[in-house]
């Protein structure tokens, strides 16, 4: 069994806000919903390597009315190293997000930021010690 994406939520017109951190913020690509499931709103996106390979992580953002952010229950990204951390937790402030490095020595056998999307949905990003 492997885990296909995780669902977060924003509120009605939050598509191009979500855009800003998943896709300007953390580099993912926005990928096509299905026809079926585009009319619900919403966006998803994925994580991709070094010339477009997939590598795993998807991200749908739907849409949820009434909206809520997630403040405690929250996905985790695995980067490859420290390097790419700092550059991610770099870009995601460049583009008007806050970023905890509070707990950053906290895990064992990773660093790791804590984030906040667009819409206050706790994120967190972390990479091997």
């Amino acid at each position: 069994m492997r885990l296909h994406h995780v669902q977060v939520a924003c509120p009605v017109g939050g598509e191009d806000a979500a855009r800003r951190f998943w896709r300007d913020g953390l580099g993912m690509v926005e990928v096509p919903k299905p026809p079926d499931l585009a009319g619900r709103g919403g966006a998803w996106f994925r994580a991709v390597g070094e010339g477009g390979a997939e590598v795993g992580a998807e991200i749908h953002v739907g849409v949820e009315e009434p909206f809520a952010p997630a403040r405690k229950a929250h996905p985790a990204l695995v980067v490859g190293d420290a390097a790419e951390l700092e550059r991610l937790g770099g870009s995601l402030e460049a583009a008007g997000f806050a970023v905890d490095w509070a707990e950053r020595h906290t895990f064992p056998a990773y660093q790791r930021f804590h984030t906040r999307d667009a819409h206050g949905n706790r994120v967190e990003v972390l990479a091997p010690a």
